[in-house]
């Protein structure tokens, strides 16, 4: 089953972020808690963790790339 990885809400001002840099690549086995994206606002760095426990099997928006609240990162399988 599928569980998508999402920018968090950040904040009522704060609508878009930029993936800074991503910790896993596409194929990796993540566990649930690990650090697998950073993100960043004009006011903060954020580190997103997996959800749950898997595959990393896709990546949609990619480092350096500006993303919206609620917009998914990339999938866990």
């Amino acid at each position: 089953m599928a569980t998508e990885i999402l920018v968090p809400q950040l904040g009522n001002e704060v609508t878009e972020a930029e993936v800074t840099e991503w910790a896993a690549t596409v194929g990796d086995s993540v566990s649930a808690g690990e650090i697998i994206v950073v993100i960043s606002t004009t006011k903060a760095a954020l580190e997103i963790e997996a959800p749950c426990d898997g595959t990393l099997s896709e990546i949609r928006i990619g480092e350096g790339e500006l993303t919206e609240v609620g917009a998914v990162l990339g999938v866990i399988e």
